[in-house]
């Protein structure tokens, strides 16, 4: 059964089209108005091995928040939507990745339960014109919709662009390897309660 989604959520702030294939290859379309997040989602698909296209169109005059939290909320919903009931996921997943000085790690748990623990800091408020506090509201409002616990902490970085896209990259990872299918557990759902 495909494990994809497409969703679109149209608000007076923002209108965006999330299409998603979790057993995909890394092909990435996006297109959010915001050059930086851009780059961010291309490399969360690429190191997920996810497609996924992205369509948005938002209240950018105003500043690049309400855009950059909405596309976590659909992006996340889509996760939640593709992955169904969740039965046969291997649910628990953990990546410690590098990129030049900086280094992420992040662990995520699909398990019905959102909640976001955010430890990373930035050298400087904006990477171009992107505010660095936009992130933590991108990775809140994708755990959140996705029904996932996500622990993003920074170990080490300086470069602020390093530091954002190896949060990003060690989120794919971590993501990619929750969301596998565990051949080890059928079609069960993991975990003792039966549901998630």
């Amino acid at each position: 059964m495909a494990r994809t989604a497409t969703l679109t959520r149209t608000t007076s702030e923002t209108d965006i089209t999330v299409s998603l294939n979790l057993d995909g290859t890394g092909k990435a379309e996006i297109s959010t108005g915001v050059g930086f997040l851009d780059h961010m989602l291309t490399a969360l698909a690429r190191h997920g091995l996810f497609d996924l296209t992205v369509r948005a169109k938002g209240d950018l005059h105003i500043d690049f928040h309400h855009t950059t939290e909405d596309v976590g909320i659909v992006i996340g919903a889509a996760i939640a939507k593709a992955l169904g009931d969740k039965r046969g996921i291997t649910r628990f997943g953990h990546a410690v990745t590098p990129m030049d000085e900086a280094l992420a790690e992040v662990a995520i748990d699909i398990s019905g339960r959102p909640f976001l623990a955010w430890d990373v800091t930035f050298e400087r408020p904006k990477i171009g014109e992107m505010d660095t506090e936009l992130f933590e509201e991108f990775f809140r409002a994708l755990a959140f919709n996705a029904m996932m616990t996500v622990h993003v902490t920074r170990r080490a970085g300086r470069n602020a662009h390093h530091v954002a896209e190896v949060c990003f990259k060690a989120t794919a990872r971590a993501l990619r390897m929750a969301v596998a299918k565990d051949p080890r557990i059928g079609d069960a759902i993991p975990s003792t309660k039966g549901a998630l």
